[in-house]
């Protein structure tokens, strides 16, 4: 998520600003060697791919701003953030691959880079690489598991993507249905938002808004590169060759990247990408077979879909586009995809209003969809505004689903409630969507242009 904030780095250069401008800002990049000593590489393709991930960081925040967006806790410096992006040989497109963070990996033999011990081959799940090996035992790891060869590392933390967006005046976000998460904090109406730095985080960060988690998040953080492109792009600011040198030096600050990613890259790029737009780029994330695989020692990890993994790449190699260009239509509206199915999720009905019929109209709607309701709805002791979906904690999957088919719904989480999740129908209920137990495979590779996901 914090990785987009590279990709626009590099369209800033699209303003054409002259090499000297660019030059200064070299010494502003921290440097990492991520490609020291690799041998037996994957055979380079046609066009360029840059591993680009995001990193904690979130000892660099102040604590008001900590507190305000939701960011408690030690920080990690972990990456729990990757996306390959692959810049086709004529710079005309960009193909934006979304890796799980708990992605079933091998990491091949290694140095701990903490303990100096030796490790053999053994597997992890992908963000661990980084917290073992750091970018060099990262790239190894995504070369392994891909068959891409990575030309260039990219690594940027949450104080770099908060300064992009400012620095660009916010960044516009559109969304059909309202969005809350109580572990971010976001609560966002249905419509167009213009986000700040520390609003945009809290988007992007956001895993508990429906019944996708992961999946979700990583389709949301698509959005808002596309969204970030197309403000990079079209902002006249970056006209100004000062103004162009004053908001890189403020994004490159905190940024790490290889040591063969320099200015001439930089200026090269720029110059392809200046007429760079939305409709350019294409994002999709690696095919799932399964997203709880379970593996003895690391738990629940994301089983990748191999001969449709291979594919992807395959395409990237060749530098072939991913995504089909469609007639313009509006899709078919089509049931939301869940974790855990209707049809094993018990459900008490509230009625948090007091109007008449309410808390049977849901229950029956409920019910209709799917869910095993009570059949008895009842009145709630308090009123409430808002539709509440109250869980016991272990059952959170559920939730998530009883969530994603109340639109605007909010989560609270009752510790000791049992299984049986409750509803309290709020003033605000429209109606109940249909869900259906999500097809990670289907899902997870689809693909869409930037200007099918950017508001218009």
């Amino acid at each position: 998520m914090r990785a987009v904030t590279t990709l626009s780095v590099v369209v800033l250069a699209s303003a054409g600003i002259g090499h000297a401008v660019v030059s200064s800002l070299d010494a502003d990049i921290a440097r990492v060697d991520p490609f020291r000593d690799m041998k037996n590489r994957p055979q380079a393709g046609n066009g360029m791919n840059v591993l680009l991930v995001g990193t904690d960081g979130r000892d660099r925040i102040s604590e008001q701003d900590r507190r305000r967006y939701r960011l408690g806790g030690q920080p990690c410096h972990c990456t729990d953030t990757m996306m390959i992006v692959h810049l086709s040989e004529d710079r005309r497109r960009a193909s934006v691959v979304s890796l799980p963070r708990d992605s079933y990996a091998e990491v091949p033999a290694h140095t701990d880079r903490v303990t100096g011990r030796q490790h053999g081959p053994h597997p992890v799940k992908l963000n661990a690489a980084y917290a073992e090996g750091g970018p060099h035992l990262t790239v190894r790891t995504v070369e392994n598991m891909t068959h891409l060869k990575i030309d260039h590392y990219l690594e940027v933390d949450f104080t770099t993507f908060m300064r992009t967006v400012d620095v660009l005046g916010g960044v516009r976000i559109c969304t059909s249905e309202p969005l809350k998460d109580s572990y971010t904090g976001l609560d966002l109406p249905a419509g167009t938002h213009t986000f700040t730095g520390g609003q945009a985080l809290q988007y992007v960060r956001s895993r508990h808004v429906d019944g996708a988690s992961d999946l979700g998040r990583m389709k949301r953080q698509q959005s808002f590169l596309a969204a970030l492109i197309e403000r990079a792009t079209s902002s006249r600011v970056l006209l100004n060759p000062m103004r162009f040198r004053d908001v890189t030096r403020a994004v490159l600050g905190s940024v790490r990247a290889d040591k063969g990613f320099h200015t001439e890259e930089l200026l090269d790029l720029g110059r392809a990408m200046r007429n760079f737009s939305p409709s350019s780029s294409e994002f999709t994330t690696v095919p799932v077979a399964r997203m709880s695989y379970p593996v003895k020692g690391l738990g629940s990890t994301v089983k990748w879909d191999a001969a449709r993994a291979d594919a992807l790449f395959r395409a990237l190699r060749e530098d072939r586009p991913l995504a089909v260009r469609k007639p313009s239509r509006r899709p078919a509206e089509r049931p939301v995809d869940v974790e855990v199915a209707p049809q094993r999720i018990r459900v008490q009905v509230e009625n948090g209003v007091g109007t008449a019929g309410l808390g049977r109209r849901v229950d029956t709607a409920l019910a209709a969809a799917g869910f095993l309701t009570t059949r008895t709805p009842m009145d709630a002791k308090e009123h409430t505004a808002r539709t509440l979906v109250l869980y016991d904690p272990r059952w959170d999957r559920s939730a998530r689903s009883v969530a994603a088919a109340l639109p605007g719904s909010e989560l609270r989480a009752v510790p000791g409630q049992g299984p049986t999740l409750k509803v309290i129908a709020g003033g605000d209920f429209r109606q109940v969507r249909k869900v259906q137990v999500q097809n990670p495979a289907q899902q997870s590779a689809t693909v869409v242009t930037g200007d099918e996901v950017a508001c218009s």
